[in-house]
């Protein structure tokens, strides 16, 4: 019976003792109220600090940029994390980060809220829909 590729290729895997993974996700947020991120300084300070994050969080940011009000992540993440804790950390972090580093964000929310609560978050495994079908049905037991 032969494999397929996507089974025997195990490159850019998570692998632990037990498992191994591979679990990518797109993420998006937003800032509160959909303020503008004043410039490209600001912009490189949250990517600093979700660089920072990352190392801790112990997962790999693969791609990120923003623009106007929103950035963008690629994120793959061990399996011990949820989505929303993941969001939650690099929010936070991040915020934190950027709050402390320009004065004049701290006296436009009472609280320092930079992000706003809600995200946008999409699997994106390498495998379309139609190969993970077709490896599946290529499992079933002989007669």
């Amino acid at each position: 019976m032969q494999k397929s590729a996507y089974h025997n290729d195990l490159t850019g895997y998570l692998r632990r003792r037990h498992r191994i993974s591979k679990r990518v996700v797109h993420l998006i947020f937003t800032t509160k109220y959909r303020r503008k991120i004043r410039d490209g300084k600001m912009i490189m300070q949250i990517c600093e600090a979700f660089l920072s994050a990352a190392e801790k969080l112990e997962i790999e940011i693969i791609e990120m940029d923003g623009e106007g009000n929103h950035v963008h992540l690629w994120v793959a993440y061990p399996p011990k994390w949820a989505i929303s804790v993941l969001v939650n950390n690099l929010k936070s972090i991040s915020s934190r980060r950027v709050s402390m580093l320009n004065t004049p964000l701290r006296k436009q929310s009472d609280r320092g809220i930079f992000w706003s609560r809600c995200y946008f978050a999409c699997s994106t495994g390498g495998a379309t829909i139609d190969t993970l079908k077709a490896y599946v049905a290529s499992q079933k037991t002989p007669d």
